[in-house]
């Protein structure tokens, strides 16, 4: 009988976790021939969540929970649920509901089919603002355009990968993490499911906007080098321009003369190239910075504790 391993990522949701685990036992008794294991990774929540999941599991073997030392990250966190997840495929969700435990049998359904890597496809975003879906599809449109893999949008974290998915993700180390992005880097067979994304009834994202342009930020410097090459064809092209408009000074100055002045156009020439010479340096610290955190080699993260005992990176 094969071993699903739901991966629940957890930020303070003692609100969500009671509700959580009524949904995913009442899919578990739909699923009669797959047996589960419910693993829960407490991200340094600051609430009761880690004392709810301590009670879960002593009233429910199939609940385990990893706690890491600190918060370390979503993505962080889902690397800390693929080393310790037992099964035979992994699905990874929220804690929110968003995304409904109900769709989960037609995963395993498509994974017996054949795919290795069954996501989710969102028919709606949920009660995410109009501005932020129109970001969100920007974005995807600029990373997908830019980058060599396939990202899909209005596809999330939510999906289900087979065992050698998991063993595949588990090499990739690096302190910078962009899981979507691996996703895609892993290849394997694809496939996916349409639902609809439920509302938030309890709680409120933490993602806000500063975090999701980190996250965004993340995804274009671990994912492509487009932003650099950008950098260097408009440095060109300045300098092209510099070039054209340093001709046509000299010519004016040979031919009328030159008068003192041009004070105004000078500045906006400074002020333009300093400008442009200030967010090239910016993108550039940006993959330094990455390659700075990834020569130092530390571990991704750290567990204090794993269903009751101490654990040991």
């Amino acid at each position: 009988m094969a071993l699903i391993t739901l991966l629940i990522p957890c930020y303070n949701e003692e609100e969500s976790l009671p509700r959580l685990y009524e949904a995913v036992c009442a899919m578990a008794r739909e699923v009669s021939d797959c047996e589960f294991e419910f693993l829960c990774i407490n991200d340094g929540s600051k609430d009761r969540t880690l004392q709810i999941l301590k009670q879960l599991r002593e009233a429910d073997k199939r609940v385990s929970y990893v706690d890491l030392s600190r918060n370390f990250g979503k993505e962080n966190a889902m690397l800390a649920g693929f080393d310790f997840a037992k099964g035979d495929a992994v699905v990874i969700m929220d804690a929110d509901l968003q995304d409904p435990p109900s769709v989960i049998p037609q995963m395993i359904a498509k994974w017996r089919e054949g795919f290795d890597d069954v996501y989710g496809k969102r028919l709606s975003r949920g009660d995410d603002s109009w501005l932020r879906q129109r970001f969100s599809l920007l974005y995807y449109r600029l990373l997908q355009s830019s980058s060599k893999e396939d990202v899909m949008p209005n596809v999330g974290d939510f999906r289900l990968l087979d065992r050698k998915c998991i063993e595949a993700l588990k090499q990739l180390r690096e302190s910078n993490r962009y899981t979507k992005g691996m996703f895609c880097f892993v290849g394997f067979k694809k496939g996916f499911v349409e639902y609809e994304r439920e509302l938030r009834t309890i709680g409120k994202s933490s993602f806000n906007f500063r975090k999701l342009f980190s996250l965004a930020i993340e995804g274009f410097t671990s994912h492509t080098t487009i932003p650099l090459r950008v950098a260097t064809m408009l440095g060109m092209v300045v300098s092209l321009c510099a070039f054209v408009y340093m001709i046509f000074v000299f010519v004016k100055a040979l031919i009328w003369g030159d008068a003192v002045g041009g004070y105004p156009s000078l500045m906006i020439v400074i002020l333009f190239l300093g400008g442009v010479q200030l967010l090239t340096i910016g993108i550039i610290g940006e993959y330094l910075g990455r390659v700075f955190t990834e020569s130092k080699r530390r571990p991704v993260y750290f567990v204090r504790e794993y269903n009751d005992s101490l654990a040991q990176n």
